[in-house]
C-alpha cells in the first residue's frame, strides 16, 4: 500500500511538471494580471479540459472577458456556447450579436457562425446571399466550417450561382478537417454523381462518418443508403432506427419514410396506427407530401 502510495505522489508530481500543464498556469496568471489573449487561450483548455480541470462556466467567464477587451475570437467563442447552451444558458440573440462582434474583429469562426444563422434565419431574418458572402470570407481565412457551407451552398444553387465542381472542392476541404457538413455534402454528391464521379461505396461511407461525428449531418442520407440497398447494403432495421432518430429532431421526410416502414413491417413491427401518426407528424414538420390531399370536388 505504501508503495502504491509513493506511486501516485510520484505520478502526480510529474504530471505537474508536465510542459502543457506548466503552461496552463502561465496563462492563468498572465490572465489573471490583465492579459485579454491569455484568458482567451487559457479559456479554451478549460472547455476542453486540457491540462486543466475541465469548467465550461469559468470557460464562458474568460471568453467574455477576452471579448470585453478587444479579442475576437473570445467572442466567437462565447456567442457558440450560448449557441449550443454549453456551460451558460442558452441566448441566440446575444449569441448573434458576439458572432457579429468576432466577425468585425477578424475572427473567422464568428463569420462561418453568423452566416449559419442567416442562412438559416435563426435568430435574424433569413438572407442567403448575405450567409454566402461570410461564409466565403471565412473560407478564404482557411476556416474550414465557412467552406463546408458555402461548398453546400454551391451544390443547391442558394445566394450563389450552382457549380458542382467547386461544391465538391469546397465540401472536401471541409470533410478532410471532419466538418460533418461537408462529409454529408460531399457523400450526397457522390451519391448522384454531380461535380464528382459517382460512387456508392464511398458515399454510404462518407454520410457514415457525418452521421456519426455527433453533429447528426448526414445521418438521414445514411437512413436512406440502408433503406434502398445502396452499396449493397439494405439493412431496413437499421435504416427505422436512423429515421426515427431523425424523425425525432423534425425531420419531416424521416417521418414520413419511417411511417413507409412501419406501415410495412419492415425493420420495425407492423403498426398502421403509429404509421398514420407519423405521417401526421411529417406533414406538421413542413413535409408536404405527408399532408392529406385535398378530396376533388365535383
Amino acid at each position: 500500500m505504501a508503495r502504491l502510495a509513493l506511486l501516485a505522489v510520484a505520478s502526480f508530481a510529474l504530471s505537474a511538471c508536465h510542459p502543457g500543464n506548466q503552461e496552463a498556469k502561465r496563462l492563468r496568471e498572465s490572465c489573471d494580471s490583465g492579459d485579454a489573449s491569455a484568458c482567451n487561450t487559457y479559456a479554451n483548455k478549460l472547455q476542453k479540459g486540457e491540462y486543466v480541470l475541465r469548467d465550461e462556466p469559468r470557460a464562458a467567464v474568460l471568453f467574455d472577458t477576452a471579448c470585453t477587451k478587444g479579442v475576437g475570437d473570445g467572442c466567437a467563442s462565447l456567442g457558440l456556447m450560448l449557441q449550443r447552451g454549453r456551460g451558460v444558458k442558452p441566448d441566440t440573440i446575444r449569441a448573434v450579436r458576439l458572432f457579429q462582434q468576432g466577425c468585425e474583429r477578424k475572427a473567422l469562426e464568428g463569420c462561418a457562425r453568423l452566416g449559419a444563422l442567416y442562412r438559416t434565419g435563426r435568430g435574424v431574418p433569413r438572407d442567403v446571399v448575405r450567409a454566402a458572402s461570410l461564409f466565403q470570407q471565412s473560407c478564404d481565412g482557411a476556416n474550414m466550417f465557412g467552406c463546408a457551407h458555402l461548398g453546400s451552398l454551391y451544390a443547391t444553387g442558394e445566394g450563389v450561382t450552382q457549380d458542382y465542381v467547386k461544391a465538391a472542392a469546397l465540401l472536401k476541404k471541409g470533410c478532410d478537417a471532419k466538418i460533418a457538413l461537408g462529409c454529408a455534402g460531399l457523400g450526397r454528391l457522390h451519391a448522384a454523381g454531380t461535380g464528382v464521379e459517382r460512387n456508392d461505396s464511398l458515399a454510404v461511407s462518407l454520410f457514415r462518418a457525418s452521421c456519426f461525428s455527433g453533429e447528426r449531418a448526414g445521418c438521414f442520407d445514411l437512413a436512406l443508403s440502408y433503406e434502398t440497398g445502396r452499396n449493397g447494403r439494405q439493412n431496413y432495421e437499421r435504416a427505422a432506427d436512423l429515421y426515427n432518430d431523425e424523425c425525432d429532431e423534425k425531420n419531416g421526410e424521416a417521418c414520413a419514410r419511417l411511417a413507409s416502414l412501419t406501415e410495412r413491417g419492415a425493420g420495425t413491427s407492423r403498426d398502421p396506427k403509429r404509421a398514420s401518426t407519423l405521417r401526421k407528424q411529417a406533414c406538421d414538420y413542413g413535409y408536404l407530401e405527408a399532408c392529406p390531399k385535398p378530396k376533388a370536388t365535383t
